[in-house]
């Protein structure tokens, strides 16, 4: 006999644990799907929110709506499950050149709130800073290691450790079944996986391999986040994450000697302090062509829905997006137009 649930969440990443966790809040049935041993973009990502970006320094999408929204969301969970999910730490801008300086000068003044003058004594012990340095406030660290794993343990009465696979799930006129269980909506919340769905496989999908390393620098505060032509993340442990890269094309999902050499060749330009490298992270994010997230149900089906897509930006856009797709599904408020997958209609209109 058929276990019934009102939702089936396939992926308990950085959007599914926050899909888990509002479906909690709101007293309705869910089972989550997960396999743990599947690779994860989210547990290799830096986990900063940073409400500026790019070489010129322009704020970044919705962040008026979504930085707010996301920092009380990380809050209120960090207080629920009694661990450090959230820490506020500002970037501190090492200029790695004079034109991105001026870019820095010229946002400064031209309404972007979020940039501020500083010239501290002590970055210049630890950095050169032969183009000076800023900072950039209302940024955030988001311990996600630790979001998943309470996250996991929070929503324990609601996970199933297994592997979705599509062979498993039959729809029916007003919901779905897979395996045992029988659900009103199944939302693909899993990352890569959702390009091999056939519902899903014609979204403009773009993944992209990055990688990172963990490194302990001898002597260096953990209370900013350090940015220059790569950024210096506080970790855990009093080590750090530094990286990123961005390779669209890409020949495996190994971590290449290519990269490690280049960060570490960077860390010698920059900094002054010595450091050793005790991890090489490595991870495939289910970016997309317009570096907007997929969020909505099908056109054709609608007891399937997805909320993927994130890309760099993941733990500003993954509270505000699942709990915009869970509001819109009971109570039918819009899905910002932007996210919504109705942009795709016309490539989704056929299995």
């Amino acid at each position: 006999m058929s276990e019934k649930v009102k939702y089936l969440i396939v992926g308990q990443g950085l959007v599914g644990t926050w899909m888990g966790h509002y479906l909690q809040e709101k007293k309705l049935s869910f089972k989550i799907i997960n396999n743990s041993a599947m690779p994860s973009a989210t547990k290799v990502a830096s986990g900063v929110m940073n409400p500026v970006t790019g070489r010129r320094i322009v704020q970044t999408w919705m962040i008026e709506t979504v930085l707010p929204f996301a920092v009380n969301a990380y809050q209120n969970f960090q207080e629920e499950v009694a661990a450090a999910i959230i820490k506020k730490a500002s970037v501190a801008l090492i200029h790695p050149s004079i034109q991105m300086k001026e870019s820095f000068d010229y946002r400064l003044n031209h309404e972007n709130v979020y940039l501020k003058k500083n010239e501290s004594p002590a970055w210049k012990s630890f950095f050169h800073t032969m183009h000076g340095t800023g900072e950039i406030d209302d940024c955030y660290w988001i311990d996600l290691i630790q979001f998943l794993k309470t996250g996991r343990k929070k929503l324990q009465a609601h996970y199933i450790e297994d592997q979705f696979e599509e062979k498993d799930l039959t729809l029916n006129a007003n919901s779905v079944q897979w395996k045992n269980i029988e659900a009103e909506k199944i939302i693909f919340c899993d990352g890569l996986e959702s390009m091999g769905h056939s519902y899903f496989k014609a979204l403009p999908f773009a993944p992209n391999k990055g990688e990172a390393l963990i490194v302990a620098i001898e002597g260096l505060p953990a209370e900013n986040i350090y940015k220059s032509n790569i950024a210096i993340v506080p970790w855990k442990d009093k080590l750090f994450w530094v990286g990123s890269s961005f390779e669209w094309q890409y020949q495996d999902r190994e971590p290449s000697l290519a990269f490690k050499e280049k960060m570490m060749a960077a860390l010698d330009s920059l900094l002054k302090l010595p450091y050793h490298v005790v991890d090489h992270l490595v991870g495939i994010r289910p970016a997309n062509t317009e570096r907007r997230p997929f969020v909505g149900l099908h056109p054709l089906y609608k007891q399937i829905g997805i909320c993927n897509g994130m890309g760099t930006k993941g733990c500003s856009l993954a509270p505000y997006f699942a709990w915009q797709l869970i509001e819109h599904i009971e109570k039918g408020i819009e899905i910002n137009p932007e996210a919504n997958i109705e942009r795709f209609a016309h490539l989704l209109g056929k299995k």
